[in-house]
């Protein structure tokens, strides 16, 4: 089983293996996050995170027939392994990503070639004890509402995350995102070149056919458009936010 940003030893949740697991409230997981500069987000949460983050999207892999997999992400910073939102041990943003939140629960692929899904955990995230916090399960082996509210915010989570790999297939299909550029100059004076990632395309979107604008109008992509152009703008107020050393 792969391990996905953030977790390093994703194990599933098992009523015997963990029986006597419990999981202590308050554990910080910054560590996990001082290194990321994006993490993947969902289409209903860009309306919260685009007056914070900048959303761009960037390829995952192979998707239907020519077009990429694509997927959107909140930009927490300018450099690979920097993240501007950490501060004095604390997240300074005011929305915390979906990703984040679920942390340190996730519902994994039990193998490569399966589509099974289970509820896993971060063995190795400091959350876990036999003896500190709440259990995961109740004495008669059944989930606690702990385990239980931990599996409906995952399985949530999961279901926002193929709506949004739905939205996004439907603007690679349509052709409208383009590999971009930033460039950047830090309070330092030092100068970045920021690429590796795509936004819209204004022109391809102008020029599409009236019945696809009313199309992405319909189904809401529109609107999700118009989030990530505006958060675009926040790009230079990342490169401000860069401590000089």
């Amino acid at each position: 089983m792969s391990n996905p940003p953030m977790y390093t030893n994703l194990v599933p949740v098992d009523r015997v293996q963990h029986k006597t697991t419990r999981m202590k409230t308050g554990v910080s997981a910054i560590d996990r996050l001082r290194p990321l500069n994006s993490l993947f987000i969902a289409v209903a949460e860009m309306a919260d995170v685009a007056l914070e983050y900048p959303i761009v999207f960037v390829r995952v892999g192979a998707g239907e027939g020519q077009n990429p997999a694509i997927a959107p992400l909140a930009v927490f910073g300018l450099k690979q392994g920097s993240n501007v939102f950490i501060k004095d041990d604390q997240w300074q943003g005011r929305y915390l990503p979906a990703y984040i939140r679920r942390y340190p629960f996730a519902m994994a692929r039990m193998s490569d070639d399966s589509n099974e899904m289970a509820l896993c955990m971060d063995i190795d995230s400091g959350a876990f004890s036999g003896t500190e916090g709440e259990p995961l399960f109740k004495e008669d082996g059944e989930a606690s509402e702990l385990l239980l509210n931990a599996k409906q915010f995952c399985e949530n989570f999961e279901i926002e995350a193929e709506r949004t790999r739905q939205a996004c297939e439907v603007l690679a299909q349509l052709n409208v995102l383009q590999d971009m550029r930033f460039e950047a100059q830090l309070p330092s004076g030092e100068k970045l070149d920021v690429d590796g990632f795509m936004t819209i395309n204004e022109k391809a979107l102008s020029e599409l056919p009236d019945d696809k604008v009313l199309e992405l109008h319909r189904n809401g992509l529109m609107e999700l458009i118009t989030m990530h152009r505006l958060s675009l703008r926040h790009m230079s107020r990342l490169a401000q936010m860069y401590v000089p050393a």
